[in-house]
């Protein structure tokens, strides 16, 4: 094996001709994950590389910083070879411009990850080769697999299972390059690399896209094989414990960002976490069982308000984790019946429902959707055992982010994937309906006065559209018809433009003045009253929640403030303007989404946030409310 000293570090395999002119597309796939999907994989690959007999966590160090261009091994020709590129479509000639754009600086930044605790890769010495039990080779030279363990328990465990992880490292370089440091059981110290570009001649022979760092011998003529480098390089590329350290110089800024790494490390694994099975540090900041809540209960990470958090879950699914014990839950493909632990919190201030799905190594695979839930205030952590993950692992996609059946081939085994997951979302959505009746019991008889004012309405047009009118000594009766017209559809379209004519959810009335207008003070408002569909009212022990969405009314989402008032309304549809004193029925009136406690003046309760077009209130009923009475909003802006 030749020695470090070689001229040429990189080695691309030739071929006769130029066929292929575009980048690997997985290359995009995994840019567009950004650093969640970098952070992601390789921490799923340090978790798939534990210790077998070692009981302690896995220990990951992520860090940023520069390093000197000229300490880059091999990077001259790298320079060289994006020099030749020449692109034959927009795309690539973008591409190739951005690397060359890129390539000359002579500081450019890094980030690295460091595992401890692991076994590294295997048979770095042998190089090149077609052994199973050789996973420096596979990680090494093969694109599109993944090393198998012997044991299938934790084959089964692991996170990898397409083998196309491995270029999330390449997409996050403006150059398409990465470097990985192994130290294996015996203590061999090597380095790799890889590097991604297109189809391209060089120095008139035609090479392949991919260039591997690593020497190489000729066995035999035409006939070439691949071994490693000792690594003897500078320290950035240093791996002296048994283990791997990935390496990517020439870091995209969008990847430079502690903040999303830390976030990122406690997304998808915040279960590897708390489970006491993995440990993170990123560059000063150490993530443990002890430590995740310092950073998942800050605000400079995390939303923190229930109310806000429609993105990032994370806080919650913590606090169902730890606070909620597990539950049962069954759900089959039809042949197969999985069984699952279910953690489940339902509290109405949850304004978005998701569940998180988590692998046995404690990787979350997605922040799952149920079907016609997605709004319901809820929050879920699902884990199985070791048959649940086999068949989990199997519907991941290859950013192993959702639960997918369309990559599976066999349409027996496609069509089983789909009714799992469709199972899944119905049994959830069942747990769902039955902590809402639990929660939200029926208080006493039904009052059906508006249902019967709406029929009895409703029946009076219907009626009138199936008589005619005669006139008998000036007298008007009635003649019934036994025939039922169709009821005409009304025109949804503007006749002038032909668009669609939208119903507005607020309607205009007269405006008045406030009282403390009459003084001057405050400038005359416009009085909208709100359509019954975008309110949403829930009495809940001793207290009601009224939920209002402007969404679709152009008057009122785009305003900051509001200020509403109310009145009774009977079962005939009669208002009384002036029967319901809100100081005398409510003793606090809050805003639900800031927490703050609003003030109520004549009888209007004052400034209420909008928020998206949203606004709600928490309103504190007092012992002598009447939970049987119907309103009427009206909201001035």
């Amino acid at each position: 094996m030749n020695s470090v000293d070689t001229k040429q570090f990189w080695k691309f395999s030739p071929i006769p001709n130029i066929e292929e002119s575009n980048f690997n597309k997985i290359l995009d796939r995994f840019f567009n994950l950004r650093i969640s999907g970098l952070t992601r994989e390789n921490t799923q690959n340090a978790l798939d590389g534990r210790l077998l007999d070692y009981e302690g966590p896995v220990l990951l160090t992520i860090k940023t910083g520069t390093i000197q261009k000229d300490d880059i091994p091999g990077i001259e020709e790298v320079i060289d070879r994006i020099s030749c590129l020449k692109g034959r479509n927009n795309y690539t000639k973008e591409a190739i411009e951005h690397m060359r754009n890129k390539m000359n600086q002579d500081e450019v930044g890094y980030i690295s990850f460091e595992d401890f605790h692991t076994r590294g890769l295997k048979g770095a010495n042998n190089g090149q080769s077609d052994s199973k039990e050789d996973t420096w080779a596979i990680y090494a030279y093969n694109k599109g697999v993944h090393s198998e363990e012997e044991d299938e328990a934790v084959e089964t465990s692991r996170g990898g299972s397409h083998g196309v992880g491995k270029i999330a490292s390449n997409a996050a370089s403006d150059l398409n390059l990465m470097y990985f440091a192994n130290c294996d059981a015996e203590g061999n110290q090597h380095l790799g690399g890889t590097v991604q570009l297109i189809e391209h001649t060089y120095q008139n022979q035609s090479y392949r896209s991919s260039g591997y760092f690593t020497d190489m011998v000729e066995p035999e003529p035409y006939k070439t094989k691949f071994y490693p480098f000792e690594n003897t390089f500078h320290e950035v590329f240093e791996k002296k414990t048994r283990g791997l350290k990935i390496i990517i110089p020439y870091l995209r800024e969008e990847y430079d960002n502690e903040k999303e790494i830390i976030k990122s490390v406690c997304d998808s694994f915040f279960i590897s976490i708390l489970q006491n099975k993995l440990e993170v540090i990123v560059n000063d900041n150490k993530i443990t069982a002890g430590t995740i809540k310092d950073y998942v209960e800050n605000p400079d990470y995390y939303i923190q308000q229930l109310a806000d958090i429609k993105t990032d879950f994370t806080p919650l699914y913590v606090g169902t984790y730890l606070n909620e014990k597990p539950r049962a839950l069954t759900v089959s493909d039809g042949v197969n019946e999985y069984q699952f632990n279910l953690y489940f919190r339902y509290d109405e201030s949850i304004p978005k429902g998701r569940m998180a799905i988590v692998r046995t190594i404690g990787m979350k695979i997605e922040d799952k959707k149920i079907k016609n839930n997605v709004n319901k205030p809820f929050n879920a952590v699902l884990i199985g055992g070791a048959a649940e993950d086999a068949y989990l692992k199997s519907l991941e996609n290859e950013s192993h982010t959702e639960l997918s059946y369309d990559h599976i081939k066999d349409p027996l085994l496609q069509k089983r994937a789909k009714k799992f997951i469709n199972n899944l979302s119905r049994e959830i959505s069942n747990i769902i309906e039955e902590a809402i009746k639990k929660n939200n019991p029926t208080d006493g008889p039904m009052n059906t006065k508006d249902i019967l004012f709406v029929m009895e309405n409703q029946f009076k047009r219907d009626l009138s559209d199936t008589v005619s009118a005669v006139k008998i000594k000036g007298k008007s009766l009635v003649k019934m018809t036994t025939d039922i017209p169709k009821k005409k559809k009304k025109s949804k379209t503007n006749k002038k433009d032909g668009s669609e004519k939208k119903k507005s959810s607020v309607k205009k009335v007269k405006s008045q003045l406030t009282a403390d207008n009459e003084s001057g003070i405050e400038p005359e408002r416009d009085k909208y009253i709100a359509n019954t569909e975008i309110v949403e009212r829930l009495i809940v022990g001793s207290s009601e929640i009224v939920h209002f969405d402007f969404t679709d009314s152009k008057e009122i989402n785009k305003e900051v403030t509001c200020n509403i008032s109310l009145a009774i309304i009977d079962g005939m549809g009669i208002e009384y303007a002036d029967e319901f004193n809100l100081l005398n029925n409510y003793s606090r009136v809050i805003d639900g989404t800031t927490g703050n406690e609003c003030k109520v003046e004549n009888n209007i309760i004052k400034d209420v946030s909008i928020t998206q077009g949203v606004s709600k209130l928490k309103l504190e009923l007092k012992n002598n409310f009447n939970k049987a009475l119907k309103f009427v909003y009206y909201v001035e802006v």
